[in-house]
């Protein structure tokens, strides 16, 4: 796989090491173009099956992940796959959850924790980490 979203997408953000990854709402269509080669589910019950590799992550709405160590891992892998692959990080929305592990993705990838979610907010959606233990989250997640 050397292939990535284009930039200019909807829900494609990118991130300061230049990889792209799009975020969306499992609610909504799936958007015109090319399918993710790897899908981070963020969701309380199992998706269903896609035709492309994806990962659940047991993850309530408006929660917290149920298995903080499980998501951690979880996103460092979608970061690693981001580097020549079309990855998505989805939700039922495609905010609350979907922001947070963005921006927990952003800080993986170098944004200082107390400037993430701010970061997620400008350059993916404004509505992005909906509730404050979200955004707690972020501020004590861990880039190492």
């Amino acid at each position: 796989m050397t292939a990535t979203w284009d930039p200019t997408a909807a829900g494609v953000l990118r991130l300061p090491s230049g990889r792209l990854v799009r975020g969306r709402g499992l609610r909504h269509p799936l958007p015109a173009g090319p399918a993710p080669d790897f899908a981070l589910y963020l969701l309380g019950k199992e998706p269903p099956a896609v035709e492309w590799e994806a990962r659940w992550v047991r993850w309530p709405d408006f929660r917290l992940p149920s298995d903080r160590a499980g998501a951690a891992e979880a996103l460092r892998e979608a970061l690693s796959r981001a580097a020549d692959a079309r990855v998505e990080v989805a939700c039922g929305g495609g905010r609350g959850r979907t922001g947070t592990a963005l921006a927990c993705l952003a800080v993986l990838d170098g944004v200082p924790n107390t400037e993430a979610v701010a970061y997620v907010r400008e350059h993916y959606s404004r509505h992005a980490v909906e509730t404050p233990w979200q955004k707690r989250y972020v501020s004590r997640f861990a880039s190492a």
